[in-house]
């Protein structure tokens, strides 16, 4: 279980001057800005949950992500990770934990996968029947049987990733953080790296906390979500929820008949946005309480062959939040 109570980081940078002289001056006299990374955050995470981290660059989720892996010390507050305060770094703590981050590679570049796994094995004394049977599983479930011979610098990047996610869960780690781990990938390996991740997580039940700038990774992996705006929490809370409370509008796509060189009697309503209108499918934003209203007046308007009724994209909902700071 991960905990966190009022957990806070301020880094101190040093304010450049340009030009010479400016760094002339530096060198006698220097000045120093504060920037809060984190702002009192408090968040738990159980066994079995995948927490979606959002926010915009430099929001503070890597901080966050840091602080709870042992690499950053907070300011101030507390955190606990399975029982261990995560700066203290405790080797029980971290044969416990893994992190993968998306744009840092942990194999070593010139060595094959199947080295660097030997290499893990015995850092984290993996019982040798217990090291085969995971790495089995690991490999085939990732289908990289063939790459594990074949220098880390010559595979492509998702055969990169797949062999990093094997390296993290060769001792089974308890709690997972995951840094972008489809960053940079195309749509099949995002895809094959989600479906991975979301199985293992069924199977072995780790806490799992998971940063994306892809919605498409956060809305097919994670049931709550925080959004993390200039280190504060804006939202913490189901992804469903989101769409409820803060989601103003509904999408409502319908198919007219094909005009065949007569024009079409154009529906009429009173509330709404065409966002588009080609070859008789029109797409509208309507407010949520306008629905049902604007589909009647469309029905009784025009001819419809198809209707549909869609939640606002989600990527605008979370970017909206993130831009406002308002509250869910």
């Amino acid at each position: 279980m991960i905990k966190v109570d009022q957990i806070s980081k301020v880094f101190k940078t040093h304010k450049k001057d340009p030009g010479l002289l400016g760094s002339l001056r530096s060198l006698v006299k220097r000045e120093w800005v504060s920037k809060v990374a984190l702002d009192k955050v408090s968040l738990q995470v159980e066994p079995g949950e995948i927490l979606g981290l959002v926010g915009a660059n430099g929001a503070g989720k890597t901080t966050l992500v840091k602080i709870l892996a042992g690499i950053v010390h907070p300011s101030s507050g507390n955190a606990s990770v399975l029982g261990f305060q995560p700066w203290q770094r405790d080797n029980e703590f971290r044969r416990q934990i893994a992190l993968i981050m998306g744009q840092k590679a942990q194999l070593w570049w010139d060595l094959p996968a199947a080295d660097c796994y030997l290499l893990l094995r015995e850092i984290y004394r993996i019982p040798k029947f217990a090291y085969e049977e995971r790495l089995e599983e690991l490999v085939s479930t990732l289908g990289v049987r063939d790459q594990l011979r074949v220098p880390i610098r010559s595979l492509s990047l998702g055969e990169r990733m797949k062999m990093e996610l094997i390296a993290a869960l060769l001792h089974q780690p308890k709690v997972i953080f995951l840094d972008e781990p489809t960053i940079g990938l195309d749509i099949t390996a995002q895809r094959a790296t989600r479906n991975f991740i979301r199985s293992y997580s069924k199977k072995y039940k780790p806490a799992i906390i998971l940063t994306s700038h892809y919605m498409e990774d956060i809305e097919e992996l994670c049931e709550r979500i925080v959004v993390i705006r200039q280190g504060s929490f804006v939202y913490d809370g189901p992804l469903k929820t989101i769409l409820e409370k803060v989601a103003c509008d509904k999408i409502i796509w319908a198919q007219l008949p094909a005009s065949n060189g007569h024009p079409a009697p154009r529906p009429q309503f009173q509330h709404g946005e065409v966002l588009s209108d080609q070859d008789g499918m029109l797409r509208i934003k309507v407010p949520r309480d306008k629905v049902g209203q604007t589909v009647s007046e469309l029905l009784a308007s025009t001819t419809v062959l198809d209707l549909d009724v869609e939640e606002e994209d989600i990527s605008i909902v979370i970017e909206r939040l993130i831009r406002t700071g308002v509250s869910a």
